[in-house]
């Protein structure tokens, strides 16, 4: 009954995050599984999280799409060639013992707190729709990212969202608010292939799945609500919420050097 009451309270805070800035609260699951819910093994935690991220990914994308925020020709090459990523990177961490996974996946925090500190907008000045025409300019270069990208969600069991929004920018010049919209086909696909990976090896806890999810809902909705009063500071949430992530980051990394 604790576990699930200390799952729900995460969920909510993962969907909270998730809520107020749009992004990013996914990567604090694997550590708020760990050391808040009390999973002994990082792997279950990984997987666990994957199908978490997949499912948020998913409720997220409908909206988007329905904003017409989908470039659905990037969107699918970028994720296609991810998905073969993700399989390749979520084998291979699954043979990481898991306490080095953990120290990496601090590492990766830290990592990605300075790159929402330093994030700029701007893009999509120059974005040319991939068609056959711009297809071998363009298909090349969706490939080489969403591979890249999606073997590091794998590996580490996160959405990857923060990566494939920069990874779609910098491939196909798409506009910041297309290149989020058009990601979470990515992070719905990596974070499925994870998901379907870790389970063959029996590394996901479904019960722990559920009372996470129904966490996560509850806070994305509060979330949402609170973001709506608080557009102005979205910058500085951002600007905490990287604060926050860096200190978990290190926190774990200490963790898994002196445990």
């Amino acid at each position: 009954m604790l576990q699930d009451v200390l799952a729900i309270a995460s969920g909510s805070l993962v969907g909270l995050v998730l809520g107020l800035i749009g992004g990013g609260g996914s990567i604090l699951a694997v550590p708020l599984l760990v050391y808040v819910v009390g999973v002994s093994s990082p792997h279950v935690a990984i997987g666990t999280s994957a199908v978490a991220v997949a499912l948020s990914a998913l409720s997220s994308l409908v909206g988007h799409a329905r904003a017409g925020n989908v470039r659905w020709p990037c969107a699918f090459a970028f994720a296609a060639a991810g998905v073969i990523g993700a399989t390749l990177g979520s084998t291979l961490g699954k043979q990481v013992n898991g306490q080095h996974l953990l120290t990496l996946f601090g590492i990766l925090m830290v990592i990605v707190a300075v790159t929402m500190l330093v994030r700029r907008s701007g893009a999509g000045e120059h974005f040319v729709p991939l068609t056959r025409a711009s297809a071998p300019r363009l298909a090349p270069r969706l490939i080489g990212y969403g591979t890249g990208v999606g073997a590091l969600s794998g590996f580490f069991g996160i959405g990857g969202g923060f990566l494939v929004v920069p990874g779609l920018i910098a491939s196909a010049d798409l506009p910041l608010l297309s290149a989020v919209g058009s990601s979470l086909v990515s992070v719905t696909a990596f974070g499925a292939t994870t998901a379907a990976n870790y389970a063959l090896s029996g590394l996901i806890d479904w019960w722990l799945v559920l009372v996470f999810v129904a966490g996560g809902v509850i806070g994305s909705l509060f979330g949402g609500g609170v973001a709506m009063r608080l557009a102005k500071q979205k910058q500085t949430l951002s600007r905490v919420f990287a604060g926050i992530v860096a200190s978990v980051g290190i926190y774990v990394v200490l963790r898994g050097l002196t445990g």
